[in-house]
């Protein structure tokens, strides 16, 4: 499912205009994206938690040449489901 076809459910589902989901959903990312960006923690009941994670500088290797090189530190986003999103994806 893209953004347009989850508007559209959402939408349809709701009874609300589409361009009031699509605000919705806007800003919900924003506001994930702000939070984070902050190292802090969003959680959503019954979907997940996402969180940011900071990765350590490490070595890695170039797969189509083999040259090792450094990969710099940096934060990460990790999503972790919530128990009821494993349920409905586990029937």
């Amino acid at each position: 499912m893209n953004k347009n076809e989850l508007v559209n459910a959402i939408a349809e589902d709701c009874g609300v205009a589409k361009k009031d989901i699509e605000k919705v959903i806007k800003s919900l990312t924003a506001a994930i994206h702000t939070e984070l960006g902050k190292g802090g923690k969003v959680q959503i009941p019954d979907l997940g938690a996402f969180k940011s994670n900071e990765r350590k500088e490490r070595t890695v290797r170039n797969p189509k040449t083999g040259e090792t090189m450094t990969s710099p530190a940096c934060k990460v986003a990790k999503f972790t489901p919530a128990k009821a999103l494993k349920e409905s994806v586990n029937k």
